[in-house]
């Protein structure tokens, strides 16, 4: 996970931005490795190195969420067994991540 971050680092690659601003106090042992990493790769800024961060954290957080099997089959695998609905957090967090995302995205402006 963490090695195509800094994979990335290396070659620059950013991703779409929200227009809205989070401010976060850091404690000072996460802003000194700040400082060293944005020293390291003096091509990021630190708010850079937060975001790619941040972002490789909550898809760590995002697969790391239990797949918890539910009574109603929904497919079969390729053996033909069973796949059963997942009850767990996933499919409400791919919902809701789904939800936010609309509304964060910018609108798309009209041809005139």
């Amino acid at each position: 996970m963490f090695r195509e971050l800094l994979d990335s680092w290396r070659e620059g690659a950013t991703g779409e931005r929200t227009i809205k601003a989070y401010a976060v106090r850091l404690p000072i042992d996460d802003a000194a490795r700040l400082c060293a990493l944005a020293q390291m790769f003096p091509g990021r800024t630190p708010e850079q190195l937060i975001t790619e961060l941040l972002g490789a954290a909550l898809r760590g957080v995002s697969a790391a969420m239990p797949y918890i099997a539910g009574a109603k089959a929904i497919s079969a695998d390729d053996q033909g067994d069973p796949v059963y609905e997942d009850i767990g957090p996933t499919p409400r967090f791919m919902a809701l991540t789904r939800k936010h995302r609309r509304k964060l995205q910018p609108k798309s402006r009209k041809p005139r």
